[in-house]
């Protein structure tokens, strides 16, 4: 339950997180650049702007009018001119143009408020929304729209969910809720509960014959590598499959999961792994060519709950998703978390 307006706030320790001296626009966080302090960059810049230029040649133009209009700062708040002297490992703030071809995003507008308080938003997140700017996605993600949208400048997710995932994703509200609630997930305080639909499992192997399993294995996600892999090594990520429904005409199962590690791509690499790939993955078993995403075939994975001790209050909390997977309708006795 929300706490009431007038009921006392507990304090909340750790250290203050770091505020930019350009306040959130548009939704938007000003980009950092640090000053290299190699030699070769010391000699080169005797200027930031003689930086900024060097590393940005085709954006020498829009950095001329953003340092006219007193958008670039240093670390301390001071504006950036012609005359400012290159600090090596001295920070820069700008805000940087969002993408002129940012795709369209409609499935945007599908997003729901779960949960709302002093410290916590809760949102129901469709598939194929990112939940922060990267890449492609900047301006249409979770985070930017909800920044904008309900004026929570400060908001800030307590952990990842992919773009392709639906389901619960739980956000701080304001900066001393940050660390608390980023920490419960990091220590492994938070029960997440996913529901996902992929084949089958193969006569005669584990999942089959018991209907549950557990996966531990090493994944390591490699820089500039799309897909997560397992590698040999001392296991890091460990997920509890559960076969909770069959749809036997189908050759489709409706899997609980329960991972008890948050590893990049844990659950779908560990599905595939166990011969039973999410249904629509377009990175297991096989890695799918870069196209347009297809509404009709979304991943079929939900995070369904999510479950913790509150690190502030003590309460206990527990939201829960109200999507459905669309390969596995409504149906009496579909599984939902207890």
């Amino acid at each position: 339950m929300p706490r009431p307006p007038s009921s006392p706030r507990p304090r909340t320790t750790g250290p203050r997180p770091h505020r930019p001296p350009l306040p959130v626009r548009d939704g938007l966080n000003p980009t950092r650049l640090v000053l290299p302090h190699d030699a070769a960059s010391v000699a080169a810049y005797p200027t930031a702007v003689a930086y900024l230029l060097a590393r940005f040649p085709d954006d020498a133009a829009r950095l001329r009018a953003k340092l006219a209009a007193g958008e670039v700062v240093t670390g301390d708040g001071t504006v950036v001119d012609d005359r400012t002297p290159y600090a090596p490992r001295g920070f820069l703030y700008l805000y940087r143009d969002p993408p002129a071809d940012e795709p369209e995003v409609p499935a945007l507008a599908e997003l729901e408020v779960l949960h709302r308080d002093d410290d916590l938003l809760v949102v129901d997140k469709p598939h194929h929304v990112a939940t922060t700017p990267r890449g492609r996605w900047v301006t249409r993600t979770v985070l930017v729209h909800l920044r904008a949208t309900l004026d929570l400048p400060d908001l800030v997710p307590a952990h990842r969910l992919d773009r392709a995932t639906a389901g619960v994703l739980v956000l701080t509200v304001r900066p001393a809720a940050r660390g608390p609630y980023q920490r419960a997930f990091q220590e492994r305080r938070v029960r997440k509960v996913y529901e996902a639909v992929a084949p089958l499992p193969t006569p005669g192997t584990a999942l089959d014959v018991a209907g549950t399993t557990t996966v531990r294995s090493r994944i390591v996600k490699h820089r500039g590598v799309v897909r997560a892999v397992e590698e040999a090594g001392e296991p890091n990520a460990e997920s509890c499959v559960t076969l909770v429904a069959r749809d036997d005409d189908r050759g489709l199962g409706l899997y609980r999961l329960e991972p008890r590690t948050g590893k990049t791509h844990q659950l779908r690499l560990h599905l595939a792994s166990l011969g039973v790939p999410i249904l629509h993955d377009p990175f297991w078993p096989v890695l799918r060519a870069d196209a347009p995403d297809d509404p009709d075939r979304p991943l079929q994975l939900l995070a369904r709950s999510v479950e913790l001790a509150d690190p502030v209050t003590g309460e206990p909390r527990r939201f829960v998703s109200r999507r459905s997977l669309a390969a596995w309708p409504e149906q009496p006795g579909t599984f939902r978390p207890r």
